[in-house]
């Protein structure tokens, strides 16, 4: 195994030289990550995404999926062939193949999942613990009020924009946001032994959110990244030029062990709060 339970992804020997592969699973559940009066194929397009994100943060691409689909009886076929409209159109975005899955009805709240395997270069993948004291630590897009605006509905993995980080600048550490930075940030660190320094001012939110809800809020699904201080300026001259559309923020740096400065009381989304 390449790396396991703690990364974005589990990557393993695939039998093909130099490649690896990389599996993930990843569910949705009406109430928590959707409401019941979203449209179905918005449904369907973040439970496919949310797994594809977590392939970007590792350097991959995805390959295959099996879906999962555990519906509430009120739920009606049209409801549920929106929801594979959903996962198609993110099957056919991304390039992988649904290859088949499960279908379930429930009294209680919906829930899909989405079991995705995908590759990687051996020498491309990025996890979570390579991150020393030093590297630049950077965010892709804008954070905060996610689930308001409803972007978490329409987000698009950073596939593209990881392909060429790790082929052009090999980030020592990287992940999705998913949970919020507050919650992700030190889980990025802890994973290197690190510690971290953040400027929240720097960090950069969607309109009219607040600092509190771009450090806490989740549903993001942007790269954070550690890179080596003696790329980063040529990263930011590079990445204005090839994604001049979709920003990328230097918000601090990894210190040592130990320290963890500017995220103040935010501490994002806790899976198991009520």
């Amino acid at each position: 195994m390449h790396a396991g339970i703690g990364d974005d992804c589990a990557a393993v020997r695939s039998g093909r030289r130099g490649v690896l592969a990389l599996l993930k699973t990843d569910c949705v559940v009406e109430g928590r990550h959707f409401l019941p009066g979203d449209a179905a194929a918005a449904v369907g397009w973040k439970a496919a995404c949310r797994a594809v994100s977590d392939m970007a943060a590792c350097g991959g691409e995805p390959r295959f999926a099996l879906v999962t689909c555990v519906v509430r009886f009120a739920q009606t076929k049209r409801w549920i062939d929106g929801l594979y409209r959903g996962i198609e159109k993110a099957a056919r975005t991304y390039g992988f193949h649904v290859v088949g899955g499960e279908l379930a009805r429930t009294d209680g709240p919906a829930m899909i999942s989405i079991a995705l395997t995908g590759e990687v270069a051996t020498g491309e993948f990025v996890g979570r613990a390579g991150g020393r004291a030093g590297d630049v630590l950077f965010v892709t897009g804008v954070l905060g009020r996610s689930f308001v605006s409803g972007w978490h509905l329409r987000f698009s993995p950073r596939i593209e924009q990881a392909r060429w980080l790790v082929r052009h600048f090999r980030p020592r550490a990287m992940m999705d946001l998913s949970d919020g930075l507050a919650a992700d940030l030190p889980r990025l660190a802890a994973a290197g032994g690190t510690g971290f320094v953040v400027d929240p001012a720097l960090v950069p939110r969607r309109r009219e959110a607040t600092i509190e809800q771009a450090l806490g809020d989740g549903e993001d699904f942007e790269l954070l990244l550690a890179v080596d201080p003696r790329k980063a300026p040529r990263l930011e001259a590079a990445w204005k030029k090839k994604f001049p559309r979709l920003p990328l923020t230097r918000i601090g740096h990894l210190a040592p062990s130990g320290v963890a400065r500017g995220l103040g009381a935010a501490s994002g989304y806790d899976h198991f709060a009520r």
